[in-house]
């Protein structure tokens, strides 16, 4: 077991619906980074961001076996890295907002969202995904990946039984919000005891300005210190070390005494 992890969070500012840029981005960011990263997590909707435009919205989904899904793929296995982030997904008819954990070794994992921004468009061109977060063994730890708005529902992201150790939220939350955006981070790591990551885009659309928020938590709640790039812009690393999650699970075991609970999945 792996006691440190080594993050990335790259805050890309995501051109509307050109995979080719965002994708080209993407690629150019992690060439910069230095060998001893394990993940490296990209923002919501990476590769595309999200119109209110259900026709494009369409043009742009993809199936998980599509370029998207296999680029992904080729940039996991040559930097020997994990990545995490979300995609446009198509299944049948469905458009989802789907989240990604792609392994260097080939192992992939999906979530499709399950909480809709209902104060917009995405709950009308959108479906809600159906099952619970899944939870990735990956060097020695235990990861879940969520999506924006899924961070508001705390039974929905309960770390039943410490089943994971960091969890992830990939976002396109805007600056108006910040306030919430960070204390509701705050609020997951301290009542799961687990760290968490918030990686939001960067940049400016018409849905607001979101430079700078990118937050990531450590079991107790405290801001991580991050080391951020001068060279690539929305680049933070931060490491994370599991010796000092086991010791506080220990000594201050809350997450003994949680109530049991059960989900509806509609």
């Amino acid at each position: 077991m792996s006691s440190q992890l080594r993050l990335a969070a790259l805050s890309l500012d995501i051109m509307p619906g050109d995979k080719q840029y965002n994708m080209q981005l993407l690629g150019e960011h992690m060439a910069s980074l230095s060998g001893d990263v394990d993940l490296v997590v990209v923002p919501e909707l990476f590769s595309t961001g999200f119109v209110s435009d259900g026709e494009r919205l369409g043009q742009w989904a993809e199936t998980n076996g599509g370029e998207t899904v296999a680029q992904l793929h080729r940039l996991a296995a040559a930097h020997n890295v994990a990545i995490a982030g979300s995609f446009l997904a198509k299944t049948g008819s469905a458009l989802c907002n789907r989240a990604f954990f792609i392994e260097p070794s080939g192992d992939e994992m999906f979530y499709d969202k399950r909480h809709l921004f209902s104060m917009s468009s995405e709950s009308r061109l959108l479906s809600a995904g159906d099952r619970p977060m899944p939870v990735v063994r990956y060097r020695g730890w235990n990861i879940a990946v969520a999506v924006c708005y899924d961070l508001r529902f705390p039974v929905w992201c309960r770390n039943v039984g410490l089943s994971y150790d960091l969890l992830i939220f990939v976002a396109n939350w805007p600056k108006e919000r910040e306030y919430a955006w960070k204390h509701l981070l705050i609020a997951r790591a301290i009542e799961n005891q687990a760290f968490v990551a918030g990686v939001d885009r960067g940049g400016v659309d018409k849905f607001g300005h979101y430079d700078g928020m990118t937050f990531i938590a450590d079991f107790c709640g405290q801001s991580m210190p991050v080391d951020r790039s001068p060279a690539v812009p929305g680049l933070e690393t931060v490491v994370l070390d599991h010796g000092s999650l086991d010791r506080w699970r220990k000594d201050f075991a809350v997450w003994q005494d949680a109530d049991r609970f059960n989900v509806e999945l509609s």
